[in-house]
C-alpha cells in the first residue's frame, strides 16, 4: 500500500467527486480510479459506494477515512521531526520552481528580498510545472513558485494550501531580426505561407497558455510547427539562431531584446501570467520549519497580505 493512495482516498472523501479529486491530485481520472481500486484491493473490501452520486463512502470507507487522516498527519509530523535532526536543514528553505522561472525570475526575486526578509538560505529544485506542483503536494519541498493563468489554473485546494502573489509575466512572440532590424518572420502568416513555429512540447504549461491564446485570437494565425521542447530557454536559443518564432516570457528575453538580438514578431498576440508562491498550510506552526515560517510572515507583511 502506498501513502499516495491514502492521500487520494482522503481527497475523494472530501470532494465526493472522482473528477475533481483527480484534478487536485494532478493525475488523469482513469489513473486516479485505478489508485482507489488498488487501495480497495489492499483493504479487501469496497470503500466507495459507486451507486450514488455525489460519491459517498461505505461504512468501511468511513472507518478508513478517519484512520487515514491520523496516519497521514502522523507521517507528516514524523517527517518534520526527522528533518529537525539536521540543524542545517532547519535553516534552508527548499523551493520547487519550474525551469523557466528558475532561470529568469528566481535569482533576481531572491536578491530583492534581502532588505525585507533578511539573508535566506535556499535550495532550488528546478522541474517542469507538473513535477514542481507534485513536490509540494507530496511534501518534498517547502515552497512552490509557479505560473498561474486563468485558462490553466493550478488545482491546489485552498483549505490545504495558501498563496502569495509575487508578480506578473508577459508571454509574447519573439523572433530574430533581419539585417534591417525588422522581424525575420512577422505574424500572422498566411494559409499558403505559414510561419516557422518553435513550440513548447505537448503538456508544457506555457505551451497550453499559448495554445489558448491562439485559440481565442480574433486574427487567424498560421504557423508550422518545426521544433518543440518543454523549456523556454531551448526555444530562445533556436529563435536567436533564426529558426522561427517562439512565444517567450518577457523576463527570459529582456537582455536579448535590449541588445536587439530578438524583436517582437507581431502585436496583439500576448497574454499575462501571474507568478505565485504556494505552501502547505502548517498543522502546527510550532513544529514546522522555523525558517519557512519566518520567511513567509515577512514576505506576506511586505506584500500587505494577512497571514492565517
Amino acid at each position: 500500500m502506498e501513502t499516495k493512495w491514502l492521500e487520494d482516498f482522503v481527497s475523494l472523501a472530501e470532494t465526493r467527486s472522482f473528477s475533481r479529486s483527480a484534478q487536485l491530485r494532478h493525475v488523469t481520472q482513469p489513473a486516479f480510479s485505478r489508485r482507489i481500486q488498488s487501495l480497495e484491493a489492499w483493504a479487501g473490501t469496497d470503500l466507495v459506494d459507486r451507486s450514488s452520486y455525489p460519491t459517498r463512502l461505505t461504512p468501511a470507507g468511513q472507518t478508513l477515512y478517519d484512520q487515514a487522516l491520523e496516519m497521514l498527519q502522523a507521517l507528516q509530523s514524523t517527517r518534520t521531526m526527522l528533518r529537525a535532526h539536521t540543524a542545517a536543514a532547519q535553516d534552508v528553505i527548499e523551493f520547487a520552481v519550474p525551469h523557466t522561472l528558475a532561470f529568469t525570475f528566481f535569482p533576481s526575486w531572491l536578491s530583492g528580498l534581502r532588505e525585507t526578509c533578511g539573508p535566506i538560505k535556499s535550495r532550488l529544485i528546478a522541474l517542469n510545472v507538473h513535477d514542481a506542483v507534485m513536490r509540494l503536494v507530496e511534501g518534498s519541498c517547502d515552497l512552490l513558485i509557479a505560473y498561474h493563468h486563468a485558462s490553466q489554473p493550478i488545482q491546489l485546494d485552498a483549505t490545504r494550501y495558501e498563496m502569495l502573489p509575487l508578480g506578473t509575466e508577459r508571454l509574447a512572440p519573439y523572433v530574430r531580426p533581419n539585417a534591417k532590424g525588422a522581424p525575420l518572420f512577422a505574424l500572422p502568416g498566411t494559409v499558403s505561407q505559414p510561419l516557422p513555429y518553435l513550440a513548447y512540447a505537448p503538456g508544457a504549461y506555457l505551451g497550453r497558455a499559448v495554445d489558448q491564446m491562439l485559440k481565442v485570437s480574433t486574427t487567424p494565425v498560421h504557423l508550422e510547427r518545426l521544433y518543440e521542447t518543454d523549456m523556454a530557454e531551448g526555444l530562445k536559443a533556436m529563435a536567436l539562431e533564426g529558426h522561427g518564432i517562439a512565444f517567450l516570457p518577457a523576463s527570459a528575453v529582456r537582455n536579448e531584446v535590449a541588445a536587439r538580438k530578438l524583436v517582437p514578431a507581431g502585436e496583439g498576440l500576448e497574454t499575462s501570467l501571474d507568478i505565485r508562491l504556494y505552501r502547505a498550510r502548517p498543522h502546527d506552526v510550532q513544529k514546522g520549519k522555523r525558517a519557512v515560517q519566518v520567511f513567509w510572515d515577512r514576505l506576506a507583511a511586505s506584500l500587505g497580505q494577512a497571514t492565517v
